[in-house]
């Protein structure tokens, strides 16, 4: 039987993340394990009402610890009515984007603080951390032009912010590297699509294979 596990998945904007979660989702469905496929903000009907709030590309005046709170406040709400019954029931949660995010984004790159958003986030999660993290890196220049040319995609708020922000993002995401290098991962997110995807695979089954 499958032990539960919670896998997240972090990166700048035009990582390729949801590309690939979206290929994990038609490979867990072919193995008929019990799974879950979610993302942050958002995931359930409370926090996808706060991503509306946040990511609303009016809502440029935002105070950036309004921002990391209501973050800190949809990540909460998703947790207790989602992620944590789902591995109460057994099951393999993956999750687009989770705490990293907000270390990086508004702990770091809002000039916040790493520890400061750590903390009000620890207060939201009660300490409830992935089992694994895969960590998509790539430049922002890379990231912003799949941005740019990809019409499919949801515009939201931060892609509208300046190359300088985003540059302070990987910068943060580094930080978060070193305070948690035995649960993150990185991964050449520049690749092509197909080798990144059999590189989170295989680091999934690894991570799977310790757990059975």
């Amino acid at each position: 039987m499958q032990q539960p596990i919670f896998i997240t998945f972090e990166g700048p904007e035009g990582a390729g993340k949801t590309t690939i979660i979206k290929r994990l989702e038609k490979e867990f469905e072919t193995r008929d394990v019990p799974f879950i496929v979610t993302r942050e903000p958002g995931g359930i009907e409370i926090a996808e009402q706060i991503r509306s709030v946040i990511l609303n590309p009016a809502n440029t005046k935002m105070d950036g610890r309004t921002e990391a709170l209501l973050y800190a406040a949809a990540r909460r709400q998703h947790l207790a009515e989602k992620v944590i019954p789902a591995l109460e029931e057994g099951k393999i949660v993956l999750c687009d984007r989770f705490i990293d995010s907000s270390l990086a984004y508004q702990g770091f790159a809002r000039g916040l603080g790493i520890e400061e958003v750590y903390s009000i986030n620890r207060f939201a999660t009660e300490d409830c951390m992935p089992d694994l993290t895969i960590y998509f890196d790539l430049s922002p220049e890379v990231g912003l032009s799949r941005i740019d040319d990809n019409t499919q995609r949801e515009k939201n708020r931060l892609d509208l912010e300046k190359l300088d922000f985003h540059h302070q993002v990987q910068e943060g995401y580094r930080r978060v590297l070193e305070m948690f290098p035995d649960r993150i991962e990185t991964i050449n997110a520049e690749k092509p699509v197909d080798s990144v995807y059999e590189d989170v695979l295989s680091i999934i089954d690894e991570k799977l294979a310790k757990i059975k």
